[in-house]
């Protein structure tokens, strides 16, 4: 237990990795059992989450999920909604809501933000009202339809997979679509109505307060201190700091070596902010162009076609735990990379660039290139750029991908074959029928979700053998002694619903399903209510912005602050623990 309250704490932290984490307590158990034998226990079951079904389910489904993004199959519903969106705003945003929910009951949330996160940034910025009046709430959307079948997220399939472990009959994939749906219904109201109403107008993260850069020519007459002198010193002049594309000398072109002597007349193509360029021309005594044209007051720098586009880093990108130089994202795309941010953090070191910081998923950058670069960039299936346009990716695979997540579902809800059975199998058609690479789908596993879910499996697991769990289950018992069994679900659903919104979602269900058992067992009523009680608390992760990985990701974009997440997540958790008490307790009790 002590262990447990050590391993929960360092899931907190963000300055350890959650896969680190996990491996070092899994790691740490193992020892431990070795070491100090206890009873028959043997320490190599504890390696039995690598092999566990609800793993393997977990992650064929975040495979599945990022072939739907890379084909583009779901671009038809996101080009409707946009249309939409044009001629009824209201309406159309309460059909993004449901949308998002409905989606997510069947495949992992992400590739649904990642969709509709464009769709709701363009028309924002078209009609001129703030993103993050919608973002949120659509966010939110999502997570709560997930909670309404067997694989709409990660912490359904663990608690439906441990909670036949302890011996309870499996659910089917609708069996709790009823509960889900009732409450859900009534959160998409408070989503629909309200919660924009408590979010205050923030500006875009990057767009307005961040410098742009501008090309242009500086000439070196006969005068100037850089004559005579090597590329590499005349840099030094202007302070080290001076990126020179090209030298041109008369009609013809010198390659910007260091080594290269600079002559009277020659002309160095630069690219900067308009400060750092008039700083250039006042130390190397240059004369400053753009086109044909001086600049000066009355000729001040234009950018021509150049325009800016904020980028969102997601799961399963090549930008993902990757950075910019690695990547060769900038070479490749011709764009210049002009500030990052993450969540409101300020993340660079002294004397770091950009192009050097590892980027994570949530990370929002800002890119300038040329109207061409970024309208392709849009069109590859590997990221999310958020501008005024709606042009969604979407390639010929995209049926193919369609009809075999289809197929994967069916299968598993006719009873076919287990989701994990039909999940790896989806995986594979995608592989053959080249939906997805085999790099896209190594990336699309999340390296934090894999070893949460095995060191909690684990954890889970010396919880039980030891004791430890039932000695958790007799203290929440009596501190609800003489409560009607109402009270102990509802008491239950609120202790994992504080839990999710601190530690990982997938270690409080690991830990919440034996003891809801417990509880159930002790006092003689059906479990079912109980592991429910778990389920659907460790699904509300709408309090803070790290207990799920897509709220980082809306966080960034819509430049939410940590409070503003309590304002609308805290009311939202609240009306969802009341209703599901209700619907529980009037189905069950």
């Amino acid at each position: 237990m002590g262990l447990t309250v050590v391993a929960l704490y360092l899931f907190t932290r963000d300055r350890w990795p959650l896969e680190l984490t996990s491996l070092g307590l899994l790691a740490l158990m193992a020892v431990g059992f070795a070491l100090f034998p206890f009873q028959s226990f043997d320490p190599l079951h504890l390696f039995a989450g690598f092999a566990h079904e609800a793993l393997i389910a977990v992650c064929a489904l975040m495979v599945l999920g990022q072939g739907l993004v890379h084909t583009g199959a779901l671009e038809p519903v996101g080009r409707m909604l946009g249309k939409l969106w044009d001629k009824t705003p209201l309406l159309s945003f309460l059909a993004v809501l449901v949308v998002g929910a409905v989606l997510s009951a069947f495949v992992n949330n992400t590739p649904i933000v990642v969709l509709l996160l464009p769709i709701l940034v363009s028309v924002c910025m078209r009609s001129g009202s703030p993103a993050s009046g919608v973002l949120m709430p659509m966010g939110f959307a999502t997570l709560v339809g997930g909670m309404a079948t067997t694989i709409g997220t990660s912490t359904n399939l663990l608690v439906v997979s441990v909670a036949a472990d302890l011996g309870l009959e499996k659910f089917g994939m609708f069996d709790f679509a009823l509960p889900a749906v009732i409450a859900g219904a009534v959160a998409t109201i408070y989503l629909w109505l309200i919660a924009p109403r408590l979010l205050p107008e923030r500006e875009m993260a990057l767009v307005d307060s961040s410098p742009r850069l501008f090309e242009a020519r500086l000439l070196l007459p006969e005068q100037s201190p850089a004559c005579g002198k090597s590329l590499a010193e005349a840099i030094a002049l202007g302070g080290g700091r001076m990126r020179v594309i090209r030298i041109r000398r008369g009609d013809a072109f010198v390659t910007p070596l260091p080594d290269v002597t600079l002559k009277a007349g020659d002309q160095l193509r630069v690219k900067d902010t308009p400060q750092k360029l008039k700083e250039f021309e006042e130390t190397l005594g240059a004369v400053l162009y753009s086109g044909d044209q001086r600049v000066d007051e009355d000729n001040p720098l234009t950018a021509g076609n150049q325009v800016l586009a904020e980028i969102a880093v997601v799961q399963g990108s090549i930008l993902d735990r990757s950075n910019l130089a690695y990547s060769r994202f900038i070479d490749r795309h011709q764009l210049a990379a002009l500030a990052l941010h993450r969540a409101g953090k300020d993340i660079l070191k002294p004397h770091e660039e950009i192009a050097d910081v590892v980027l994570q998923a949530g990370d929002i950058l800002l890119v300038q290139g040329a109207k061409a670069q970024v309208a392709e960039l849009k069109q590859s299936t590997e990221f999310v750029v958020l501008d005024a346009s709606i042009d969604l990716p979407r390639t010929d695979k995209a049926y193919t991908a369609l009809v075999i997540l289809v197929a994967v579902v069916a299968s598993a809800a006719l009873g076919l074959m287990p989701i994990a059975i039909s999940a790896l199998a989806g995986v594979c058609f995608m592989l053959l029928f080249r939906c997805l690479s085999l790099g896209g789908a190594i990336r699309a596993i999340s390296p934090s979700v894999y070893f949460v879910v095995v060191a909690s499996l684990a954890l889970g697991m010396a919880l039980l053998e030891t004791g430890a769990t039932a000695y958790v289950t007799d203290l929440f018992l009596a501190l609800t002694a003489g409560a009607s069994p109402v009270f102990v679900l509802s008491a239950l659903m609120a202790l994992l619903a504080i839990m999710t919104n601190i530690i990982s979602n997938n270690a409080a269900a690991v830990i919440g399903t034996p003891i809801g058992v417990g509880i159930a067992v002790s006092l003689t009523l059906p479990a079912e209510p109980f592991v429910l009680a778990v389920l659907f608390g460790a699904n509300m992760s709408y309090a803070t912005p790290m207990a799920y990985k897509t709220n980082l990701l809306v966080m960034s974009a819509g430049n939410y602050t940590f409070s503003d997440f309590m304002r609308v997540g805290v009311p939202l958790t609240v009306l969802m623990w009341l209703t599901l008490t209700w619907v529980l307790s009037a189905i069950y009790f």
